[in-house]
């Protein structure tokens, strides 16, 4: 009879919020709701039929992608995403039985990917307020790691990890993949990125789904050592990205002033709604990505049905007690947020009061 491999069998499907009914205000994928460049979107319109039937060129969008990032054409690979890169990097270096280091809470497809190849998925929970646990790292690479992933920021929690840090953990895994994946670099602002090909086993993963709001385009890039690369790129379909994203790729690197504008308003409406939610009473942590993580507490579940009621989705966190992780979209959109939350707070504490006040009138035994 036949059956799947058994890392297979044994993996928990990832199951996306997409698959239920959309919501009119999206919070909980970290898009943008700003949308893409104008210059994007009237490029994608002027596509005419026979470029459509074509297939598209990937080597063609990785050398604008390496003239911007200041990168060799050799040291890149545009993928379907930043997914894509994930699992590529896991394919090219992953035998059974080897190891995937991680840092909880985390990307879920960082574990997929690992225990898909057959790897043993090896879990170290973040430090006090979410901080790099670096001692616990270190102390986890062994003979069999093969790959260490660290995200910065961080995806849920916003944190970032100081470079010594990284460098340590590359200096002290010289025979592991240690993939830094930079999808939110631009609300960041620092990179890794110079430090590719000086230390041959770095490998940085970024996105245009973020910052640039093609996340419908599925486009990623994938950086390291040219000798790596050529490696990983053996295990890539040639046509793995779609044509919509080779042709509109040059108008969106060309506009950065939409992306930097962009940016900036994300800064400005985070930092904004984060002294908002602590003047409601949640408690939030600092952020460097376009979201931020919110300890709703005991009433989270309450409040997010409540909130889905009302059409805003923000994503729970299951994997951090009591919080839920908010996408920061638009000024006007966030302030819709914080009135939403402050109503389902008003509704709680008076259901609440309701209740309090039926136990009492009940007479005693």
């Amino acid at each position: 009879m036949l059956k799947p491999r058994k890392c297979v069998r044994e993996l928990r499907p990832y199951h996306s919020p997409l698959s239920a009914v959309q919501p009119e205000l999206r919070l909980d994928m970290n898009e943008s709701t700003t949308g893409c460049s104008p210059q994007v979107l009237a490029r994608l319109q002027s596509l005419d039929a026979k470029t459509v039937a074509l297939y598209p060129s990937r080597e063609k969008a990785e050398r604008m992608v390496a003239a911007v990032i200041g990168r060799p054409p050799a040291q890149i690979l545009l993928t379907n995403g930043a997914d894509e890169a994930i699992d590529l990097l896991c394919r090219a270096y992953i035998e059974p039985e080897d190891e995937v280091i991680v840092v909880t809470p985390a990307f879920p497809m960082y574990e997929v990917f690992g225990q898909a190849a057959g790897a043993k998925v090896v879990k170290i929970p973040a430090g006090p307020d979410y901080g790099f646990p670096l001692a616990e790292v270190l102390a986890a690479i062994n003979p069999r790691t093969r790959v260490i992933v660290i995200t910065n920021p961080n995806n849920p929690t916003g944190a970032v990890t100081r470079d010594a840090d990284i460098m340590q953990v590359i200096k002290a895994a010289p025979d592991a993949a240690v993939l830094v994946d930079e999808a939110y670099y631009e609300f960041y602002g620092q990179t890794m990125m110079n430090a590719v090909g000086t230390l041959p086993n770095l490998f940085i993963a970024r996105t245009f789904s973020k910052a640039y709001g093609l996340a419908g385009m599925r486009l990623g890039v994938l950086v390291g050592a040219t000798e790596h690369m050529s490696a990983v790129r053996r295990t890539a379909s040639p046509f793995n990205i779609n044509v919509f994203a080779v042709e509109c790729l040059q108008e969106a690197l060309r506009d950065q002033k939409f992306v930097q504008e962009y940016v900036a308003q994300v800064r400005t409406s985070r930092e904004w709604f984060r002294q908002q939610m602590e003047e409601l009473g949640f408690k939030v942590w600092p952020s460097a990505a376009n979201f931020v993580l919110v300890n709703l507490g005991e009433h989270k579940e309450a409040i997010l049905t409540q909130m889905r009621s009302w059409g805003i989705a923000l994503r729970d966190r299951p994997d951090c007690p009591g919080c839920v992780r908010i996408t920061i979209g638009k000024q006007e959109e966030m302030e819709v947020v914080v009135l939403a939350l402050k109503q389902a707070q008003t509704l709680l504490t008076g259901k609440q009061e309701q209740k309090e006040e039926k136990e009492q009138e009940q007479p005693a035994p």
